[in-house]
């Protein structure tokens, strides 16, 4: 059954990306042994520290909001990444806040709605995409390249019904959207194959900012035609 290895909440400390303006970061994230209350935390720099209680977001102009209230990753991606850097990688190392099992997070649709436990409902609402921090926060030469060819970024989630969480609780899917991007398509699509780009752009679910870059760097404005795309292609 698909669920909960781990709640991690941050640790702050000092940013490992030293030439970023931020000088601390809420990326090393740790496992809880007790219950976690979820809270939608409104709008990107004006809302409030991420969407679990007792989290912190120190770089609120690039993440945090309702569309990054939560980030899940999958045990079975970490253990490919230790396969592939040969190390141990705790749940939260990759700054998730939701350490899952027996889920494949990055075939998750986008818009696809998950139930945890008894009383929190999320949405997935985009794949993570790597920054300078979780570079030099990883310590590997060429972290984001191989980050981006791995193609397992994990999802980032939205709170649609707010509740307490704990180490444990299953998860069910309640809900997929009739299209077919994944996680992991658009991932690659925004990082190695922008020939994916034009599948974002209707895709509801999306942030409105996701899909706008889809539009610029595809040359399209709304109303996107599939069909005068692929015969210009």
């Amino acid at each position: 059954m698909a669920h909960l290895l781990s709640v991690n909440l941050a640790h702050v400390r000092p940013n490992p990306a030293t030439r970023s303006e931020v000088r601390t970061t809420g990326i090393d994230k740790r496992p809880v042994d007790h219950p976690v209350r979820l809270r939608a935390p409104g709008p990107k720099e004006a809302g409030q520290d991420g969407g679990l209680i007792g989290d912190r977001v120190v770089d609120v102009r690039h993440h945090g909001g309702d569309d990054q209230a939560v980030y899940a990753y999958a045990r079975e991606s970490l253990d490919h990444w230790e396969r592939e850097l040969g190390r141990e990688l705790a749940g939260g190392v990759f700054g998730e806040n939701l350490t899952t099992a027996g889920l494949d997070v990055d075939s998750a649709l986008i818009g696809e709605r998950w139930r945890i436990g008894e009383q929190v409902l999320l949405e997935v609402s985009s794949p993570r995409i790597p920054c300078s921090t979780f570079a030099r926060w990883m310590d590997e030469r060429g972290w984001v390249k191989r980050f981006a060819e791995g193609a397992l970024p994990g999802a980032y989630l939205r709170i649609v019904e707010p509740g307490v969480i704990r180490a444990g609780d299953p998860v069910t899917v309640e809900h997929r959207p009739d299209h077919d991007v994944t996680v992991e398509l658009c991932f690659r699509a925004l990082m190695t194959e922008a020939q994916l780009l034009p599948r974002l752009v209707d895709v509801e679910e999306l942030p409105e900012e996701t899909r706008e870059l889809a539009r610029r760097r595809t040359g399209l404005t709304p109303p996107y035609d599939p069909e005068v795309w692929e015969a210009d292609a």
